[in-house]
């Protein structure tokens, strides 16, 4: 799809020097090889390019096989944000997630993200629902 000369797609190749490069285009960290090591659990991924083939946003969406999918690692380059390639990529990997049996498309983030995904992106908040930081456990063996 062409959505204001940017091509979006589904399930296009990208590669992991590609996706760290737009990672760390808004102060993110990647580690070598995580695209590879990720990539056999995603349904599908939505990428957005430049006419000059440069990539510019991505989403992945995880799932669990049956009803459950994942929106995961949402990125626009921030030269490229609040211009709708974001809302765009959501909307196709919801579309795709639809398409292939799914019936839940679950996204967690950060409170100064809330307007994108439940007003731009039409999520909704859940009647319950919860997160936990695997981080702040503490180590045991």
């Amino acid at each position: 799809m062409n959505f204001r000369g940017i091509d979006i797609r589904w399930r296009a190749p990208v590669t992991d020097t590609e996706l760290a490069a737009l990672t760390q285009s808004h102060g993110g960290h990647a580690a070598a090889g995580w695209w590879d090591q990720v990539r056999p659990h995603s349904l599908g991924w939505v990428s957005a390019r430049l006419a000059d083939g440069s990539l510019v946003g991505f989403v992945n969406v995880a799932w669990d096989g049956g009803d459950h999918a994942f929106l995961l690692d949402t990125k626009t380059r921030p030269a490229y944000q609040r211009r709708g390639i974001g809302t765009a990529m959501v909307h196709l990997a919801a579309q795709r997630a639809k398409s292939a049996g799914c019936e839940w498309l679950h996204v967690d983030f950060s409170t100064e993200l809330r307007p994108f995904y439940l007003d731009a992106c039409g999520f909704r908040e859940p009647d319950a629902a919860g997160i936990m930081n695997l981080y702040s456990l503490a180590v045991t063996r």
